[in-house]
């Protein structure tokens, strides 16, 4: 029977991409998450238990178990 550990095919963090050095800014990548934060922010008045975040990636590292790691 073969046996399979996904956890042993995944990618490191240097061989997952994370920038190629070519801008693909615009003005929608800043006005779309602006106009979404203040809609949570006037929906969301009275909580205080929501994040907000915006160019962030996030990946797993197998040699911290249980902790995501978060690059901006």
């Amino acid at each position: 029977m073969l046996e399979y550990n996904p956890l042993h095919c995944l990618p490191s963090s240097e061989e997952l991409p994370d920038s190629d050095d070519t801008p693909v800014d615009n003005e929608l990548q800043d006005l779309i998450p602006g106009l979404l934060k203040a809609m949570l922010a006037l929906l969301w008045s009275e909580r205080w238990d929501w994040f907000f975040g915006v160019d962030m990636g996030i990946y797993y590292d197998p040699d911290e178990q249980g902790i995501t790691h978060v690059r901006v």
